[in-house]
């Protein structure tokens, strides 16, 4: 995989890492590129002089904006056009955070949900009103396009891509190195303007997390987690909503996936065994369920992200 990211004076030193760190993580090819191909000055005094020219995107097979300028100036004629060219050669365009708004500028999102930090939401509805702005979701992947919330969600958005490409044991693997979530529920309204939550409140359902998570071969229900955490059901959603940004029962089932997708990746299980073991009442039920997450069968799935056995 080829991969061009985009930088230039006064990106931050996170925003330009991201994509490097998470990509370099698996080895593949990633250019820093600017659009003159001069060096460049981050906005944390660094000056970074390595760098190729726009040249550079079109042998890529992924173009990343990890960010933009914080006035969110339109881009340039110049800027525009290449990620036109890129997306009609088939080339993927994600936009992070800021980024956003390049993309945005080339007219790729029109018609389109779209995320950007969740500051900058508003404008980004005002400058482009065909496109439908979701303020609360981390990333949102069009298969040919995607966007990001803000900052750290790069690294979600990223995660993605390994996931989408490498499979998810791969891209859970790199999330454990670099000491991260490899998938985080909920939303970036999860980090707006939010009160603190109780102190103990959050230590006490970790525990309940904890077992959930070592129990997910049983059918748990909202009195089982809250029977754990010794809270009422009302205070245990609650609860739930403050530390994953989803409800209980959604929380679970990503999990029950998720699980799924290390099974089918790492086991020679059959489905209706890795179905049991992952809390789901029929095979039935979780081919449902698997194919309304990720658009593909369980067998499907399997054959993508699996070798042969020689």
């Amino acid at each position: 995989m080829r991969i061009a990211v985009h930088a230039f004076d006064g990106i931050t030193m996170f925003h330009l890492a991201a994509p490097l760190l998470v990509f370099g993580e698996v080895g593949w090819d990633t250019t820093v590129w600017t659009s003159d191909g001069h060096r460049i000055r981050t906005a944390d005094g660094v000056t970074i002089g390595d760098v190729a020219g726009p040249d550079v995107v079109a042998g890529s097979d992924l173009l990343v904006l990890p960010s933009w300028h914080t006035d969110l100036r339109p881009a340039d004629d110049a800027l525009v056009t290449l990620v036109r060219d890129a997306h009609a050669r088939g080339t993927r365009i994600a936009g992070l955070c800021l980024g956003a708004f390049p993309v945005a500028d080339s007219g790729l999102l029109d018609g389109r949900t779209a995320v950007t930090h969740w500051s900058a939401g508003p404008e980004l509805a005002r400058r482009r009103p065909a496109i439908e702005v979701n303020a609360s979701a981390l990333y949102l992947d069009h298969g040919d396009v995607l966007t990001s919330a803000g900052t750290a969600s790069a690294i979600d958005a990223c995660l993605h891509v390994l996931r989408t490409h490498l499979g998810s044991v791969t891209a859970s693997t790199v999330a454990r190195h670099l000491v991260v979530a490899p998938h985080r529920d909920g939303g970036q309204a999860q980090y707006v303007d939010r009160p603190i939550p109780e102190p103990g409140g959050v230590g006490q359902l970790g525990a309940t997390i904890d077992w959930a998570l070592a129990h997910l071969d049983r059918t748990l229900s909202l009195d089982d987690l809250a029977g754990h955490a010794g809270m009422s059901r009302r205070n245990l959603t609650r609860r739930f909503a403050e530390v994953t940004g989803a409800t209980p029962a959604r929380w679970l089932l990503a999990r029950r996936l998720d699980e799924a997708r290390r099974l089918l990746e790492a086991t020679p299980w059959p489905v209706e065994r890795i179905a049991r073991a992952c809390g789901f009442g029929s095979v039935v039920t979780f081919r449902q369920n698997f194919v309304a997450a990720y658009a593909t069968t369980p067998t499907s799935y399997r054959r993508r992200f699996t070798s042969p056995t020689p």
